[in-house]
């Protein structure tokens, strides 16, 4: 399939989010329809066959999840099974759905390219299957580091409250920690799950230095990441978070649990970890980094900062505008 210099091939980007989800997926979906425009005449969808271009008029499927994208890639791969299917896999995907969904593991095999947003998502693929597979590492823009008081640690935690996200180990260790030592934690997501609502009201509740906002618009949840001294980042499962990335590009470092999705952003060395649902481990990293505010060098948290500031031109645009680029390489 050849083009002429003004011709652009048409590519769909299927999404089972769209913007009032105001998640991860959807966060990528919009970012790379902004990053292929030059290249390809771009259309996010939330499904496919979607209107009158079904019938021939898109070169390319890019579809997000293996297993909720399962139908439109299977409806690609029959009405176009010479044309190019290219599947991003989720974290969900990764660790928990390919093992045993038979639409996810159909997905995979189906595919022309896989796509993955860190550097250990190949590793959870079949051997078979890693030769088609490419990482693209997602980005942002970057923001100024802020100066920040040393009065007080201000944690922050970004996820919507479901099981993946793991917000149980946040309710756990709020409840170890007293009022009085200057550490709080902010806790930024919608309530998706009603029982883990009713948890973040208790602790709420029960715990002045917890605050549980809901959900917030993107800008507003940057910002506050922006002003606090620290990300926590407590989930069981992930394909590649957002809001690793937004920390490091803020100057803010993370306490993660590790896990292979955050080990892929942050890097094997990194040494803000802790073991996942660990509460009393995530307790004792965040004492430290506030016992280490009065140090001159900045204790723990100076270390964690600068290890994210290596780790931040990973997560610039035109790394991950190359990467993907690469990944759609050969295609037509």
């Amino acid at each position: 399939m050849t083009f002429t210099p003004m011709e652009k091939p048409s590519l769909c980007i299927v999404t089972p989010a769209l913007a009032d989800a105001n998640n991860g997926n959807w966060q990528t979906a919009r970012r790379w329809a902004r990053l292929l425009a030059g290249h390809y005449g771009v259309r996010l969808a939330a499904q496919w066959p979607d209107g009158p271009t079904a019938d021939g008029g898109t070169h390319i499927l890019l579809a997000l999840h293996a297993r909720r994208s399962a139908a439109s890639i299977d409806a690609w791969a029959q009405a176009h099974p010479q044309r190019p299917l290219v599947v991003a896999l989720t974290g969900t995907d990764l660790y928990r759905d390919i093992a045993h969904d038979a639409l996810a593991q159909r997905s995979l095999q189906q595919a022309t390219r896989l796509i993955v947003l860190q550097d250990q998502g190949p590793l959870a693929l079949p051997e078979a299957l890693r030769a088609k597979c490419h990482v693209v590492l997602q980005s942002s823009t970057r923001r100024q580091t802020l100066p920040k008081t040393v009065a007080q640690l201000r944690a922050i935690v970004v996820g919507h409250l479901r099981d993946e996200k793991w917000p149980q180990t946040i309710f756990e260790a709020v409840r170890l920690i007293g009022p009085h030592e200057g550490i709080t934690i902010t806790h930024i997501g919608r309530d998706l799950d009603p029982a883990l609502a009713d948890a973040a009201r208790a602790t709420q509740a029960a715990c002045p230095h917890y605050r549980w906002l809901g959900g917030l618009p993107h800008g507003a949840t940057r910002s506050r990441i922006q002003r606090a001294h620290v990300l926590i980042h407590p989930s069981r499962m992930e394909g590649g978070a957002h809001v690793i990335m937004e920390a490091a590009l803020s100057g803010t470092p993370v306490l993660a649990s590790r896990i292979a999705g955050n080990v892929g952003m942050l890097g094997a060395d990194y040494g803000g970890y802790y073991p996942p649902g660990d509460a009393a481990a995530l307790v004792d990293l965040l004492r430290r980094c506030r016992a280490g505010q009065q140090n001159p060098d900045g204790g723990p948290l100076a270390a964690l900062q600068a290890q994210c500031t290596v780790r931040a031109p990973l997560f610039e645009p035109a790394a991950e505008r190359a990467a993907l680029w690469q990944a759609l390489q050969g295609l037509l």
